[in-house]
């Protein structure tokens, strides 16, 4: 049975029905808490029906930084269609993200000035709970083995960065730009099987822009894990954004137009395609309140909502 742990000032929590009991542990990192289970399973077998609301709690990351915050790009096939991909054709593909980018579930999106076009994209995070050495395969059954948890999290990215500069990890590692939590929601082998019926959800000031389950992925988790670790140690503690579905704000300006851009020069085709993303309404703006979820209400598995508020326009018109 999944259980949703959280992180204060104060420590570490289990949530239970809207209340807090305190994890008693002297962990002060994810990796210190995934080594201290019994503790978290004493906390959630004994709920404190007195324990804090967690309504009237401000909630950190339950993911500790510094640790290795690793993405996959085009992993959804709804997200390649809307990329002019075809998803049956994307080859795997890995990016690293600063931990320094990581944040709370409410804390402001801060948006650096030169920034014109930010993005969003809601995704499962895994959350590492046995190292995985380099060449170490995974395979499906023994996902549960090298994986404590999931969360919900969200891909923050300077889309004009990452296009003009050819290279992600400047565009997705500014402070604020991965949002985490709010709960670190352990799961056992069961739970982990069942990752496709997780349905990500997240909304711009009310409106649903995303919405799909994790059946829509290309690349599943242990097959992710496996390639990645042909190059990339994991330790517990580290986090890997599985891909984030359709819906974002960027979008493949089609074949027609991809042609006609492929004849002019750099300078000429990166004016013409930022002038009309300029006119896109759904890039994100000073004041835009954005709001993501996972959830399997089947199961009663519930990641928690984040909500956190973009500050720092991003002036398209500038473009």
């Amino acid at each position: 049975m999944s259980i949703n742990v959280a992180r204060t000032e104060n420590g570490w929590w289990v949530e239970h029905s809207g209340r807090l009991t305190r994890i008693l542990t002297d962990a002060m990192t994810t990796r210190e808490l995934l080594a201290d289970r019994p503790a978290v399973g004493k906390a959630a077998s004994a709920p404190d029906l007195e324990g804090p609301v967690l309504a009237d709690v401000d909630l950190l990351s339950p993911v500790t930084a510094p640790a290795r915050v690793v993405a996959q790009m085009v992993n959804y096939r709804s997200h390649a269609h809307d990329s002019g991909f075809n998803p049956d054709a994307v080859p795997p593909a890995f990016f690293r993200k600063s931990s320094g980018s990581v944040c709370g579930p409410t804390d402001d999106i801060r948006c650096p000035e030169h920034v014109r076009l930010l993005d969003y994209e809601v995704e499962l995070g895994l959350v590492i709970g046995h190292r995985i050495d380099v060449g170490e395969a995974v395979a499906e059954d023994e996902l549960a083995d090298v994986v404590a948890g999931i969360v919900v999290a969200n891909d923050i990215s300077a889309r004009d960065i990452q296009l003009t500069r050819t290279q992600f990890y400047e565009s997705k590692s500014y402070p604020t730009f991965t949002p985490v939590g709010p709960f670190l929601t352990l799961v056992d082998g069961e739970e982990l099987a069942g990752l496709e019926r997780l349905r990500l959800t997240l909304s711009v000031n009310g409106e649903v822009r995303q919405n799909s389950t994790v059946a829509d992925m290309i690349v599943k988790p242990a097959r992710a894990l496996t390639l990645l670790a042909r190059f990339q140690a994991l330790d517990p503690g580290d986090l890997l954004l599985t891909g984030t579905p359709g819906g974002t704000a960027l979008k493949s300006p089609g074949p027609v137009a991809e042609k006609i851009g492929a004849l002019l020069p750099p300078a000429v085709k990166w004016k013409a395609f930022f002038k009309r993303q300029a006119g896109n309404p759904n890039y994100l703006k000073d004041g835009d309140v954005v709001a993501a979820t996972i959830t399997d209400p089947v199961r009663g598995i519930d990641l928690g909502r984040q909500s956190n508020v973009v500050r720092g326009q991003a002036r398209r018109a500038a473009l």
